[in-house]
């Protein structure tokens, strides 16, 4: 059987009828496997799934590698790139100034938790309604890769320079300021992310999310704790995150003994039939020749069709 060309494949939207190509940005030009790439992909695949209107999305940043990235998703939504470190006062104003916005502040460990800490501390406290992404190399990418206030006691620079100080845990700090949704990922947990990232969009308030993101220049390498190999390594899957979105409950009603057909939220069709008031569900003849009569009268679901739906949804094997 030939495989049908691109152009003939049914376009994947959702329910805005946009296609994830309606989020993407410009091409990036950071360095190729850079960590935050991977964080700006799920994050369109993030905002495409949660059916978000690009032209209600703000985007915020400071200075830095991480600061670039929202040129790379969204390029129908707003956006304003601010000084070093004063992306919160900006984002603050954003949101007062306008409480549809959905506004999405991406920063760095450098533009986060060194000048822009102040900051931080004041727009974590006022719990505004932000997602702050913390793209967290544990370097100063832009500046030749010295180590920056997140970066990890006793880690090494390629140079072999050692970080003596304490780390401050971003994290830690924003539970303890009152954050209402606070996360932390990995650049290279795609599934996870995505998860965090849904419920980040649908938090009312502030949602905290530090993600351990790899600067394949200057902190990727052995005795580095940012680097993708040490955070593979070093994951521990506590439980399953996934995400489902509130819906508003679907009731219908239908007279015994008829069908409805009933639309779901994901624009797919079930029908439901109701059975009569004096079918006893313990009879097992009658059980039979109920489905018997579903079939003949092509109610019961197309076998081969199902099989083939069932085969195309299986994991791909590596």
């Amino acid at each position: 059987m030939p495989t049908p060309n691109a152009s003939s494949r049914p376009r994947r939207v959702n329910r805005l009828g946009l296609t994830p190509s309606d989020y993407k940005g410009k091409p990036s030009t950071l360095c190729k496997g850079c960590g935050h790439d991977a964080i700006s992909s799920q994050l369109i695949r993030a905002l495409f799934e949660s059916d978000v209107r690009p032209h209600q999305v703000a985007k915020l940043s400071g200075i830095g590698c991480s600061s670039k990235t929202p040129a790379y998703f969204l390029n129908h939504s707003h956006g304003f790139n601010a000084v070093h470190g004063r992306m919160p006062s900006v984002a603050t104003g954003a949101v007062l100034a306008n409480r549809q916005l959905v506004a999405i502040g991406v920063s760095g460990d450098g533009d986060t938790a060194s000048i822009g800490i102040g900051q931080f501390v004041h727009l974590v406290r006022r719990n505004l309604p932000l997602i702050y992404i913390v793209e967290n190399n544990g370097v100063y990418g832009l500046t030749k890769g010295q180590f920056s206030a997140t970066a990890d006691e006793d880690a090494a620079l390629r140079s072999g320079e050692v970080n003596k100080l304490p780390s401050i845990d971003l994290c830690g700090m924003a539970i303890e300021l009152g954050a209402t949704y606070v996360a932390r990922s990995f650049a290279g947990d795609p599934k996870q992310l995505v998860a965090l990232l849904r419920g980040a969009l649908a938090h009312n308030g502030t949602a905290v999310l530090d993600i351990l993101s790899p600067c394949v220049t200057f902190n990727n390498h052995a005795g580095s704790t940012k680097s993708y190999t040490w955070g593979k390594d070093n994951e521990e899957p506590i439980h399953i995150v996934d995400f489902v979105p509130a819906m508003d409950e679907i009731e219908v009603e239908y007279e015994e003994g008829t069908d409805q057909e009933v639309q779901l939220h994901d624009g797919s069709w079930v029908r439901l039939r109701k059975l009569e008031r004096e079918y006893d569900p313990t009879d097992r003849r009658a059980a039979r020749e109920l489905l018997l009569e579903a079939d003949d009268n092509n109610l019961l679901p197309d076998r081969a069709a199902l099989s083939r739906h069932q085969q195309a949804h299986l994991p791909r094997q590596p």
